[in-house]
């Protein structure tokens, strides 16, 4: 899957970053230049104000909804008896590439989060059948890594974490940074 609108969403972050950037380095010319209709220095200070807070809201809310937005979606290949995972690519503001592989699709889940369709879930529980097989090898209550999120040199930026308990019941948390 390609994202259709990832295209769209990557120029649409180099344009809010780069209204910002031009904001910030012109700014100061409101206090350096002479105007004609001589405004005062409160009027100028509210000027600035005006503009950096505008350019800084914009940018944050092109952050925010571009923030879950997938722009490739591939299947992993299931090693061993594992579950068939599913490999993401998102784009951060700086428009640098985080590849989450969420190695089992069933804690993806519906949302209602803006702009985003499932999310990582916060709560788990297994299915009875695989709680018992666990308790016979003594394989409850541990941690595993259900999702895992890297920049584009492959090191990793976060993991999300499931803890079992012994009835098989999981509560996920996130370490470092993972787009849900």
């Amino acid at each position: 899957y390609h994202g259709p609108l990832a295209t769209t969403f990557r120029r649409l972050k180099i344009f809010s970053l780069s209204s910002l950037t031009l904001t910030f380095a012109l700014t100061p010319f409101i206090f350096i230049m002479e105007t004609t209709s001589a405004l005062p220095l409160a009027g100028r200070c509210s000027l600035a104000a005006i503009a950096l807070a505008t350019s800084g809201v914009s940018t944050a809310l092109v952050a925010w909804c571009g923030k879950p937005y997938v722009t490739t979606l591939r299947w992993l290949a299931p090693e061993g008896n594992a579950a068939r995972g599913v490999e993401m690519t998102t784009l951060t503001l700086g428009l640098h590439e985080r590849i989450t592989r969420v190695y089992d699709t069933a804690f993806l889940v519906p949302t209602n989060r803006p702009f985003a369709t499932w999310e990582l879930a916060e709560a788990f529980h297994l299915p009875s059948a695989e709680v018992a097989q666990a308790r016979g090898e003594g394989t409850l209550p541990r941690e595993e890594t259900i999702a895992e999120t890297k920049d584009k040199k492959g090191d990793v930026v976060g993991r999300w974490v499931v803890k079992w308990n012994e009835d098989g019941a999981g509560a996920c948390r996130e370490v470092g940074r993972v787009p849900r």
